[in-house]
Protein backbone atom coordinates (compact mmCIF):
# COMPACT_ATOMS: atom_id res chain seq x y z
CA UNK A 1 0.00 0.00 0.00
CA UNK A 2 0.79 3.61 -0.01
CA UNK A 3 3.66 4.92 1.91
CA UNK A 4 3.24 5.10 5.90
CA UNK A 5 1.86 8.50 6.75
CA UNK A 6 2.54 8.84 10.29
CA UNK A 7 6.71 8.45 9.06
CA UNK A 8 6.46 10.96 6.71
CA UNK A 9 3.46 13.48 6.73
CA UNK A 10 2.30 14.04 2.98
CA UNK A 11 0.84 17.30 1.33
CA UNK A 12 -2.43 17.53 0.53
CA UNK A 13 -1.33 17.61 -3.65
CA UNK A 14 0.68 14.05 -2.54
CA UNK A 15 -2.21 12.73 -0.61
CA UNK A 16 -4.96 12.89 -3.22
CA UNK A 17 -2.94 11.98 -6.37
CA UNK A 18 -1.69 9.07 -4.05
CA UNK A 19 -5.72 8.39 -4.14
CA UNK A 20 -6.14 9.01 -7.64
CA UNK A 21 -3.26 6.67 -8.48
CA UNK A 22 -4.80 4.01 -6.54
CA UNK A 23 -8.39 4.30 -7.24
CA UNK A 24 -8.00 4.91 -11.04
CA UNK A 25 -5.59 1.71 -11.40
CA UNK A 26 -8.32 -0.67 -9.07
CA UNK A 27 -10.70 0.49 -11.35
CA UNK A 28 -9.59 -0.77 -14.34
CA UNK A 29 -8.10 -3.88 -13.07
CA UNK A 30 -11.50 -4.48 -11.77
CA UNK A 31 -13.70 -3.66 -15.01
CA UNK A 32 -11.11 -6.23 -16.82
CA UNK A 33 -11.76 -8.76 -13.87
CA UNK A 34 -15.53 -8.58 -14.06
CA UNK A 35 -15.37 -8.62 -18.11
CA UNK A 36 -13.32 -11.87 -17.92
CA UNK A 37 -15.79 -13.44 -14.97
CA UNK A 38 -18.57 -12.86 -17.51
CA UNK A 39 -16.48 -14.90 -20.00
CA UNK A 40 -15.96 -17.91 -17.77
CA UNK A 41 -19.36 -17.37 -16.40
CA UNK A 42 -21.63 -16.32 -19.10
CA UNK A 43 -23.22 -13.79 -16.89
CA UNK A 44 -25.24 -11.56 -18.62
CA UNK A 45 -25.17 -9.18 -15.28
CA UNK A 46 -21.06 -9.02 -15.66
CA UNK A 47 -21.11 -8.81 -19.69
CA UNK A 48 -23.28 -5.69 -18.94
CA UNK A 49 -21.67 -3.68 -15.85
CA UNK A 50 -17.70 -4.16 -17.11
CA UNK A 51 -17.83 -1.32 -19.57
CA UNK A 52 -19.90 0.98 -17.17
CA UNK A 53 -17.33 0.76 -14.58
CA UNK A 54 -14.48 1.30 -17.27
CA UNK A 55 -16.12 4.41 -18.72
CA UNK A 56 -17.86 5.90 -15.50
CA UNK A 57 -14.97 5.71 -13.20
CA UNK A 58 -11.56 5.53 -15.15
CA UNK A 59 -12.94 8.17 -17.67
CA UNK A 60 -14.21 10.50 -15.34
CA UNK A 61 -11.15 10.15 -12.65
CA UNK A 62 -8.85 10.47 -15.64
CA UNK A 63 -10.14 13.29 -16.88
CA UNK A 64 -11.41 15.23 -14.04
CA UNK A 65 -7.70 14.61 -12.28
CA UNK A 66 -4.73 13.54 -14.24
CA UNK A 67 -6.19 16.06 -17.01
CA UNK A 68 -6.05 18.76 -14.94
CA UNK A 69 -3.01 18.34 -13.67
CA UNK A 70 -1.15 18.00 -17.00
CA UNK A 71 -3.21 21.65 -17.89
CA UNK A 72 -2.18 23.32 -14.56
CA UNK A 73 1.56 22.48 -15.13
CA UNK A 74 1.55 24.88 -18.54
CA UNK A 75 -1.26 27.17 -16.92
CA UNK A 76 -0.36 27.53 -13.24
CA UNK A 77 -3.70 29.91 -12.69
CA UNK A 78 -5.58 26.68 -13.50
CA UNK A 79 -4.93 25.88 -9.95
CA UNK A 80 -5.33 22.29 -8.68
CA UNK A 81 -7.82 22.18 -5.71
CA UNK A 82 -6.72 18.87 -3.41
CA UNK A 83 -10.05 19.23 -1.28
CA UNK A 84 -11.60 19.64 -4.40
CA UNK A 85 -10.28 16.99 -6.08
CA UNK A 86 -10.52 14.54 -3.10
CA UNK A 87 -14.26 15.30 -3.42
CA UNK A 88 -14.11 14.86 -7.14
CA UNK A 89 -12.91 10.63 -6.78
CA UNK A 90 -15.88 10.36 -3.84
CA UNK A 91 -18.01 11.44 -6.20
CA UNK A 92 -16.78 8.90 -8.73
CA UNK A 93 -16.89 6.24 -6.61
CA UNK A 94 -20.86 7.19 -5.77
CA UNK A 95 -21.49 7.61 -9.28
CA UNK A 96 -20.27 3.52 -9.54
CA UNK A 97 -22.27 2.31 -7.24
CA UNK A 98 -25.17 3.96 -8.48
CA UNK A 99 -24.90 2.76 -12.04
CA UNK A 100 -23.77 -1.04 -10.62
CA UNK A 101 -27.00 -0.90 -9.02
CA UNK A 102 -28.97 0.64 -12.00
CA UNK A 103 -27.77 -2.11 -14.09
CA UNK A 104 -28.22 -5.07 -11.63
CA UNK A 105 -31.74 -4.36 -10.57
CA UNK A 106 -32.40 -2.60 -14.38
CA UNK A 107 -33.29 0.72 -12.75
CA UNK A 108 -32.94 3.06 -16.21
CA UNK A 109 -34.01 6.37 -14.51
CA UNK A 110 -31.15 5.37 -12.10
CA UNK A 111 -28.89 5.54 -14.40
CA UNK A 112 -30.68 8.73 -15.96
CA UNK A 113 -29.53 9.90 -12.60
CA UNK A 114 -26.33 8.68 -12.98
CA UNK A 115 -25.58 10.51 -16.02
CA UNK A 116 -27.02 13.94 -14.56
CA UNK A 117 -24.87 13.93 -11.42
CA UNK A 118 -21.75 13.69 -13.87
CA UNK A 119 -22.45 15.82 -16.08
CA UNK A 120 -22.95 18.11 -12.91
CA UNK A 121 -19.73 17.30 -11.65
CA UNK A 122 -18.24 17.50 -15.08
CA UNK A 123 -19.71 21.07 -15.28
CA UNK A 124 -17.56 22.86 -12.39
CA UNK A 125 -14.04 22.11 -13.69
CA UNK A 126 -15.64 23.53 -17.21
CA UNK A 127 -16.64 26.58 -15.64
CA UNK A 128 -12.97 26.85 -14.07
CA UNK A 129 -11.49 26.73 -17.05
CA UNK A 130 -13.19 28.95 -19.42
CA UNK A 131 -13.69 31.59 -16.98
CA UNK A 132 -9.94 31.59 -15.70
CA UNK A 133 -8.22 31.01 -19.40
CA UNK A 134 -9.55 33.03 -22.79
CA UNK A 135 -10.09 30.93 -25.78
CA UNK A 136 -6.46 32.70 -27.62
CA UNK A 137 -4.47 31.02 -24.77
CA UNK A 138 -6.08 27.61 -24.72
CA UNK A 139 -5.69 27.94 -29.40
CA UNK A 140 -1.85 28.93 -28.34
CA UNK A 141 -0.61 26.11 -26.36
CA UNK A 142 -1.83 22.89 -28.86
CA UNK A 143 -1.57 20.51 -25.61
CA UNK A 144 -3.94 22.38 -23.79
CA UNK A 145 -6.38 22.24 -26.94
CA UNK A 146 -6.21 18.69 -26.80
CA UNK A 147 -6.41 18.34 -22.98
CA UNK A 148 -9.73 21.01 -22.65
CA UNK A 149 -11.41 19.49 -25.41
CA UNK A 150 -11.22 16.13 -23.27
CA UNK A 151 -13.42 17.96 -20.68
CA UNK A 152 -16.14 18.81 -23.25
CA UNK A 153 -16.36 15.24 -25.09
CA UNK A 154 -16.48 14.17 -20.80
CA UNK A 155 -19.31 16.29 -20.56
CA UNK A 156 -20.82 14.87 -23.85
CA UNK A 157 -20.52 11.32 -23.03
CA UNK A 158 -22.12 11.88 -19.55
CA UNK A 159 -25.45 13.30 -21.70
CA UNK A 160 -24.90 10.59 -23.25
CA UNK A 161 -25.75 8.38 -20.19
CA UNK A 162 -28.24 10.52 -19.01
CA UNK A 163 -29.81 10.47 -22.31
CA UNK A 164 -29.57 6.66 -22.59
CA UNK A 165 -31.21 5.91 -19.38
CA UNK A 166 -34.09 8.20 -20.04
CA UNK A 167 -34.89 6.25 -23.83
CA UNK A 168 -34.42 2.83 -21.49
CA UNK A 169 -37.22 3.77 -19.01
CA UNK A 170 -39.54 5.54 -21.69
CA UNK A 171 -38.76 3.32 -25.46
CA UNK A 172 -41.73 4.56 -27.12
CA UNK A 173 -40.98 8.33 -26.24
CA UNK A 174 -39.89 10.14 -29.74
CA UNK A 175 -38.45 12.76 -27.38
CA UNK A 176 -34.83 10.83 -27.30
CA UNK A 177 -33.00 10.74 -30.68
CA UNK A 178 -33.14 7.46 -32.10
CA UNK A 179 -28.96 7.64 -32.65
CA UNK A 180 -28.85 7.55 -28.56
CA UNK A 181 -28.01 3.40 -27.56
CA UNK A 182 -25.67 1.94 -25.41
CA UNK A 183 -23.20 1.26 -28.48
CA UNK A 184 -23.12 5.17 -29.24
CA UNK A 185 -22.74 5.74 -25.30
CA UNK A 186 -19.36 3.77 -25.00
CA UNK A 187 -18.31 5.11 -28.71
CA UNK A 188 -18.38 9.06 -27.50
CA UNK A 189 -17.02 7.88 -23.69
CA UNK A 190 -13.85 6.36 -25.25
CA UNK A 191 -13.04 9.67 -27.47
CA UNK A 192 -12.23 11.94 -24.12
CA UNK A 193 -9.51 9.76 -22.84
CA UNK A 194 -8.15 9.52 -26.47
CA UNK A 195 -7.38 13.39 -27.22
CA UNK A 196 -6.01 13.53 -23.95
CA UNK A 197 -3.34 10.51 -25.00
CA UNK A 198 -2.59 12.79 -27.98
CA UNK A 199 -2.29 15.92 -25.93
CA UNK A 200 0.47 14.46 -23.49
CA UNK A 201 2.39 13.14 -26.76
CA UNK A 202 2.92 15.77 -27.93
CA UNK A 203 4.00 17.55 -24.77
CA UNK A 204 6.53 15.13 -23.24
CA UNK A 205 7.25 12.25 -25.89
CA UNK A 206 9.35 15.03 -28.68
CA UNK A 207 9.86 17.27 -25.37
CA UNK A 208 13.70 17.08 -26.59
CA UNK A 209 13.26 16.21 -30.14
CA UNK A 210 15.30 19.30 -32.38
CA UNK A 211 12.07 19.31 -34.94
CA UNK A 212 10.27 21.07 -32.15
CA UNK A 213 8.78 23.37 -34.48
CA UNK A 214 7.26 20.83 -37.22
CA UNK A 215 6.07 18.78 -34.43
CA UNK A 216 4.45 21.39 -33.37
CA UNK A 217 2.66 22.33 -36.76
CA UNK A 218 2.01 18.10 -37.38
CA UNK A 219 0.41 18.51 -34.14
CA UNK A 220 -1.80 21.04 -34.51
CA UNK A 221 -2.84 19.64 -37.75
CA UNK A 222 -3.52 16.51 -36.12
CA UNK A 223 -5.56 18.07 -33.45
CA UNK A 224 -7.99 19.22 -36.50
CA UNK A 225 -8.17 16.26 -38.08
CA UNK A 226 -8.48 14.09 -34.93
CA UNK A 227 -11.09 16.05 -33.51
CA UNK A 228 -12.95 17.10 -36.33
CA UNK A 229 -12.47 13.97 -37.97
CA UNK A 230 -14.15 12.25 -34.75
CA UNK A 231 -17.14 14.69 -35.15
CA UNK A 232 -17.41 13.99 -38.55
CA UNK A 233 -17.32 10.32 -38.08
CA UNK A 234 -20.42 10.97 -36.01
CA UNK A 235 -22.07 12.62 -38.14
CA UNK A 236 -21.72 10.26 -41.47
CA UNK A 237 -22.79 7.62 -38.83
CA UNK A 238 -25.88 9.10 -37.83
CA UNK A 239 -26.67 10.03 -41.70
CA UNK A 240 -26.06 5.97 -42.62
CA UNK A 241 -23.82 7.23 -45.46
CA UNK A 242 -21.62 4.71 -45.91
CA UNK A 243 -18.98 6.43 -48.46
CA UNK A 244 -18.30 8.98 -45.48
CA UNK A 245 -17.67 6.61 -42.59
CA UNK A 246 -15.11 4.90 -44.56
CA UNK A 247 -13.45 7.74 -46.32
CA UNK A 248 -13.06 9.77 -42.11
CA UNK A 249 -11.93 6.47 -40.94
CA UNK A 250 -9.43 5.83 -43.60
CA UNK A 251 -8.19 9.47 -43.10
CA UNK A 252 -8.09 8.85 -39.33
CA UNK A 253 -6.11 5.66 -40.12
CA UNK A 254 -3.33 7.13 -42.27
CA UNK A 255 -2.96 9.10 -39.52
CA UNK A 256 -2.39 6.59 -36.93
CA UNK A 257 0.17 5.00 -39.16
CA UNK A 258 1.53 8.21 -39.58
CA UNK A 259 2.23 8.71 -35.57
CA UNK A 260 3.04 5.33 -35.40
CA UNK A 261 5.70 5.47 -37.57
CA UNK A 262 7.44 8.49 -36.65
CA UNK A 263 7.07 7.75 -32.71
CA UNK A 264 8.58 4.11 -33.36
CA UNK A 265 11.57 6.29 -34.63
CA UNK A 266 11.88 8.60 -31.60
CA UNK A 267 11.89 5.84 -29.24
CA UNK A 268 14.15 3.86 -31.11
CA UNK A 269 16.78 7.08 -30.41
CA UNK A 270 15.68 8.17 -27.39
CA UNK A 271 16.40 4.82 -26.25
CA UNK A 272 19.49 4.44 -27.97
CA UNK A 273 20.62 8.08 -26.39
CA UNK A 274 19.36 8.54 -23.19
CA UNK A 275 17.75 5.18 -21.27
CA UNK A 276 14.97 2.47 -21.73
CA UNK A 277 12.15 4.17 -20.52
CA UNK A 278 9.29 2.18 -20.00
CA UNK A 279 6.18 5.22 -20.09
CA UNK A 280 7.37 5.07 -23.73
CA UNK A 281 7.31 1.92 -24.59
CA UNK A 282 3.79 1.75 -23.24
CA UNK A 283 2.96 4.52 -25.25
CA UNK A 284 4.03 3.25 -28.42
CA UNK A 285 2.33 -0.57 -27.36
CA UNK A 286 -1.14 2.36 -26.96
CA UNK A 287 -0.60 3.71 -30.18
CA UNK A 288 0.13 0.04 -31.59
CA UNK A 289 -3.39 -0.87 -31.01
CA UNK A 290 -4.84 2.33 -31.38
CA UNK A 291 -4.26 1.26 -35.09
CA UNK A 292 -5.59 -2.33 -34.35
CA UNK A 293 -8.54 -0.42 -32.90
CA UNK A 294 -8.63 1.70 -36.46
CA UNK A 295 -8.46 -1.22 -38.64
CA UNK A 296 -10.83 -3.23 -36.55
CA UNK A 297 -13.28 -0.18 -37.20
CA UNK A 298 -12.96 -0.19 -40.92
CA UNK A 299 -14.06 -3.71 -40.61
CA UNK A 300 -16.83 -2.67 -38.97
CA UNK A 301 -18.34 -0.21 -40.98
CA UNK A 302 -17.69 -2.47 -43.88
CA UNK A 303 -20.16 -5.14 -42.14
CA UNK A 304 -22.19 -2.20 -40.65
CA UNK A 305 -23.19 -1.61 -44.64
CA UNK A 306 -27.26 -2.20 -45.12
CA UNK A 307 -28.28 -2.23 -41.09
CA UNK A 308 -30.13 0.95 -39.73
CA UNK A 309 -27.89 3.04 -36.98
CA UNK A 310 -29.25 1.99 -33.97
CA UNK A 311 -30.28 -1.42 -34.77
CA UNK A 312 -28.54 -4.31 -32.14
CA UNK A 313 -26.16 -6.00 -32.79
CA UNK A 314 -24.76 -3.33 -34.92
CA UNK A 315 -23.61 -6.15 -37.13
CA UNK A 316 -23.85 -9.73 -38.23
CA UNK A 317 -23.96 -11.87 -35.64
CA UNK A 318 -21.47 -14.07 -36.90
CA UNK A 319 -19.20 -10.63 -37.11
CA UNK A 320 -19.64 -9.68 -34.12
CA UNK A 321 -16.00 -10.56 -32.71
CA UNK A 322 -14.65 -7.47 -34.78
CA UNK A 323 -17.14 -5.70 -33.17
CA UNK A 324 -15.68 -6.69 -29.70
CA UNK A 325 -11.86 -6.46 -31.12
CA UNK A 326 -12.45 -3.28 -32.27
CA UNK A 327 -14.09 -1.82 -28.79
CA UNK A 328 -11.79 -3.95 -26.81
CA UNK A 329 -8.25 -2.99 -28.44
CA UNK A 330 -9.37 0.29 -27.59
CA UNK A 331 -10.29 0.05 -24.08
CA UNK A 332 -7.82 -2.77 -23.17
CA UNK A 333 -4.99 -1.63 -25.29
CA UNK A 334 -4.64 2.17 -26.54
CA UNK A 335 -6.59 3.23 -23.39
CA UNK A 336 -5.22 1.28 -20.64
CA UNK A 337 -1.83 1.10 -22.00
CA UNK A 338 -1.14 4.85 -22.57
CA UNK A 339 -2.56 5.79 -19.62
CA UNK A 340 -0.34 3.38 -17.44
CA UNK A 341 2.37 4.95 -19.43
CA UNK A 342 1.40 8.48 -18.68
CA UNK A 343 1.18 7.44 -14.95
CA UNK A 344 4.41 6.12 -14.97
CA UNK A 345 5.48 9.73 -15.77
CA UNK A 346 3.09 12.03 -14.37
CA UNK A 347 3.04 10.01 -10.33
CA UNK A 348 6.83 9.68 -9.70
CA UNK A 349 7.47 13.35 -11.21
CA UNK A 350 4.41 15.23 -8.53
CA UNK A 351 5.52 12.80 -5.64
CA UNK A 352 9.07 13.52 -5.93
CA UNK A 353 8.59 17.79 -4.96
CA UNK A 354 5.06 17.62 -3.61
CA UNK A 355 4.04 20.06 -7.20
CA UNK A 356 3.57 20.16 -10.59
CA UNK A 357 6.96 21.54 -11.20
CA UNK A 358 8.98 18.83 -11.88
CA UNK A 359 6.19 17.91 -14.57
CA UNK A 360 6.51 20.81 -16.18
CA UNK A 361 10.00 20.88 -16.55
CA UNK A 362 13.13 18.87 -18.49
CA UNK A 363 13.21 16.72 -15.68
CA UNK A 364 9.60 15.02 -16.59
CA UNK A 365 11.70 12.32 -18.39
CA UNK A 366 14.32 11.98 -16.77
CA UNK A 367 15.33 8.75 -14.79
CA UNK A 368 13.03 9.19 -11.77
CA UNK A 369 12.34 5.51 -11.02
CA UNK A 370 14.97 2.73 -9.73
CA UNK A 371 16.15 0.54 -12.38
CA UNK A 372 14.29 -2.55 -10.77
CA UNK A 373 10.83 -0.46 -10.89
CA UNK A 374 11.73 0.03 -14.51
CA UNK A 375 12.76 -3.60 -15.76
CA UNK A 376 9.55 -5.01 -13.71
CA UNK A 377 7.75 -2.28 -15.99
CA UNK A 378 8.95 -3.65 -19.23
CA UNK A 379 8.32 -7.24 -17.75
CA UNK A 380 4.56 -5.89 -17.00
CA UNK A 381 4.26 -4.58 -20.31
CA UNK A 382 4.87 -7.82 -21.39
CA UNK A 383 2.52 -9.93 -20.10
CA UNK A 384 0.05 -7.34 -21.01
CA UNK A 385 0.61 -7.57 -24.89
CA UNK A 386 0.77 -11.17 -24.30
CA UNK A 387 -2.72 -11.15 -22.51
CA UNK A 388 -4.61 -8.19 -25.13
CA UNK A 389 -3.64 -10.37 -27.50
CA UNK A 390 -4.88 -13.42 -26.02
CA UNK A 391 -8.15 -11.31 -25.64
CA UNK A 392 -8.43 -10.22 -28.92
CA UNK A 393 -7.94 -13.71 -30.17
CA UNK A 394 -10.41 -15.35 -27.88
CA UNK A 395 -13.04 -13.14 -29.60
CA UNK A 396 -11.85 -14.13 -32.80
CA UNK A 397 -12.14 -18.26 -31.31
CA UNK A 398 -15.20 -17.65 -29.61
CA UNK A 399 -13.44 -19.09 -26.96
CA UNK A 400 -14.58 -17.83 -23.74
CA UNK A 401 -12.19 -20.32 -21.69
CA UNK A 402 -9.38 -17.76 -23.73
CA UNK A 403 -10.73 -14.75 -23.04
CA UNK A 404 -11.67 -14.99 -19.48
CA UNK A 405 -7.80 -16.55 -18.69
CA UNK A 406 -6.79 -13.83 -20.75
CA UNK A 407 -8.96 -10.56 -19.46
CA UNK A 408 -7.56 -12.55 -15.67
CA UNK A 409 -4.19 -12.34 -16.37
CA UNK A 410 -4.34 -8.73 -18.35
CA UNK A 411 -6.31 -7.52 -15.08
CA UNK A 412 -3.82 -8.91 -12.44
CA UNK A 413 -1.03 -7.32 -14.59
CA UNK A 414 -2.71 -3.27 -14.37
CA UNK A 415 -3.31 -4.03 -10.82
CA UNK A 416 0.69 -4.91 -10.33
CA UNK A 417 1.35 -1.39 -11.38
CA UNK A 418 0.19 -0.46 -7.76
CA UNK A 419 2.54 -3.00 -6.71
CA UNK A 420 5.59 -2.09 -8.61
CA UNK A 421 4.83 1.97 -8.27
CA UNK A 422 4.27 2.01 -4.49
CA UNK A 423 7.64 0.12 -3.85
CA UNK A 424 9.03 2.72 -5.19
CA UNK A 425 7.22 5.00 -3.70
CA UNK A 426 7.83 4.06 -0.19
CA UNK A 427 11.78 3.25 -0.78
CA UNK A 428 12.18 6.82 -1.54
CA UNK A 429 10.42 7.77 1.41
CA UNK A 430 12.81 6.36 3.22
CA UNK A 431 15.24 7.77 2.04
CA UNK A 432 13.87 11.21 3.01
CA UNK A 433 13.93 9.76 6.22
CA UNK A 434 16.99 9.52 6.53
CA UNK A 435 18.57 12.25 5.11
CA UNK A 436 16.15 14.34 7.45
CA UNK A 437 17.28 12.35 10.31
CA UNK A 438 21.17 13.29 9.61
Amino acid sequence: MFMDHHLQPGSALELVVKRFFTVSVTVVAMAALLGAAGAFTGNHFLYRIHPYIFFIGFGNLAILLLNRYLTATIYPELVVDPEKQMRYISSVLLALLSITVAVFMEWPLLKAATGLFLMILVSGPLREIFTTLSVGRIWKEVSVRYYIFDVLFLLNANLGLFALGLKEAFPHSGIIPFFVTQSAYFLGSSFPLSISVMGFLYTYAWRDSSKRALIRTLFSLWFYIFVGGVLIFLIVILVGNYFGMMLVSHILLFGVMALLGSFALYLYNFFKTSFRHPALAFLLSGLALLFATSAFGIMNIYYIKGIPFGFHPPIRIDKMWIYHSHTHAALLGWITFSFIGMIYIVVPSILRTASLEKLGSEQALSELLDGRTMKKAFRQLTFMLLSSTGVLLGFFLDSGMLLGSAGVVFGCCVAYLLKNLNTELYRENLIKLETHAK
